[in-house]
């Protein structure tokens, strides 16, 4: 499979110019290619071939004083920039067919935008250098944080540019089967909650870190300094870095414990069980900053991919399944409570159950793994013996008893 591993660039004052420059004729060869086709099909002509577009937007264009300031760049990072437009397209014809989900027509790009990329091939003969450097083509050699070591070298690599200002080298490589982890025999399911990120089947519950309320107060703070800045200011861009930055830092520690437990889950388990949880609907309700602060689809992402990578098996349940409302040790429908019920006693067979942990084992269940449901129950639920039996005790039960039996008192 293809794994993409990013790492942060710190280019001097000279390399982010020139960086600039590549950005900004990535984006004009961009525009110009989209504006070619879009004219062409409002006449009714067949779209001009990447070929074609090519010939005259970037060897034809530096030839003239509009343009010749396309030679300034990698003629690599133009020629990637086409083949942009045409995976925008082919994605939105392939989603108007149906093989793909639906989008939106390719539009044209801005200076403004939050986030600017150019991709280097190996025709552009990048390299590292060395000293642990990476030499770009007519950008020069800039300081990388190797975080780690690459799997397999990579062919490509993309240097991007988010909103916060700071720089990214991402490389994608292959990984073969060599990284498949050996066999163990535990199975978990998984409950993602609010009040708790993930409850397990084995009883375990991980705490929400709640990174975006946590931040809330430096948030607001930052973001009514920018309201106060005059538009179009040298201080308002500087208050606007300073609120990317601190949204950039609430997304990188939500991301990093969404690897780390990942990586765990899928480390000590055979196979991993969770619910198909409609976000996108939770996310227009009065929960959805919550929701959106959780993250549960790029946490499930993870799973997804990180179970193909070490051999691993991921189930996902309908959304549908009652898990909340069937008791995990009797298999009895005890109907839907609300969400402030969080402990409640099966009609059936009298057991106490934790919502959470009774959901993950249901989870588990419906997926078919192999867990046990002892990690769904708080306590055993006291039920009265039969009027035969009864009267070999000498001593009644008292009304405590029969009230936390959950039935009436003699």
């Amino acid at each position: 499979m293809q794994l993409r591993y990013s790492f942060r660039m710190y280019p001097s004052a000279g390399q982010c110019t020139a960086l600039a420059k590549a950005f900004g004729c990535a984006l004009v060869v961009y525009n110009d290619a989209l504006r070619a086709r879009e004219t062409a099909r409002g006449e009714g002509k067949p779209f001009p071939k990447t070929g074609d577009l090519s010939k005259t937007l970037i060897t034809e264009a530096k030839n003239t004083p509009e343009r010749a300031w396309l030679a300034e760049v990698s003629a690599v990072v133009l020629q990637q920039s086409l083949r942009d437009l045409d995976t925008a397209y082919r994605n939105f014809f392939e989603g108007l067919k149906g093989k793909r989900p639906r989008m939106g027509a390719p539009r044209y790009k801005s200076k403004r935008d939050n986030r600017q990329s150019v991709r280097f091939t190996a025709n552009a003969r990048w390299s590292v250098t060395p000293g642990g450097k990476l030499r770009l083509p007519k950008i020069g050699d800039v300081k990388v944080k190797w975080s780690r070591t690459l799997p397999s070298a990579p062919s490509t690599v993309t240097v991007v540019k988010d909103c916060a200002g700071r720089y990214f080298a991402s490389f994608v490589v292959e990984t073969g089967p060599e990284e498949v982890l050996p066999d163990v025999a535990s199975e978990v399911g998984i409950d993602l909650g609010l009040g708790h990120f993930a409850v397990l089947s084995d009883g375990t519950k991980v705490d929400s870190p709640r990174f975006l309320r946590r931040a809330e107060k430096r948030l607001k703070k930052a973001q009514r300094a920018l309201s106060r800045k005059e538009k179009g200011s040298s201080n308002r861009n500087k208050a606007r870095i300073k609120v990317a930055r601190a949204h950039a830092k609430v997304a990188d520690a939500r991301r990093g414990f969404h690897h780390q437990l990942s990586t765990k889950l899928i480390r000590e388990n055979q196979a991993v069980a969770v619910e198909d949880l409609a976000v996108r609907g939770l996310a227009r309700t009065r929960l959805a900053k919550s929701v959106h602060d959780a993250g549960w689809s790029a946490f499930v992402g993870m799973l997804e991919y990180k179970a193909a990578r070490y051999g691993r098996t991921l189930v996902k349940i309908g959304r549908f399944e009652p898990t909340s409302q069937v008791c995990s040790r009797c298999g009895v429908k005890d109907g839907p409570k609300p969400l402030n019920v969080r402990v409640w006693t099966c009609g059936a067979c009298g057991a106490v159950l934790d919502r959470d942990i009774n959901a993950a084992v249901n989870v588990a269940k419906a997926a078919g793994l192999a867990v046990s449901a002892c990690g769904a129950q708080v306590r055993p639920g006291l039920v009265p013996a039969p009027r035969s039996e009864a009267g070999t005790h000498p001593k009644r039960p008292t009304q405590r008893v029969w009230e936390q039996a959950g039935i009436p008192g003699p």
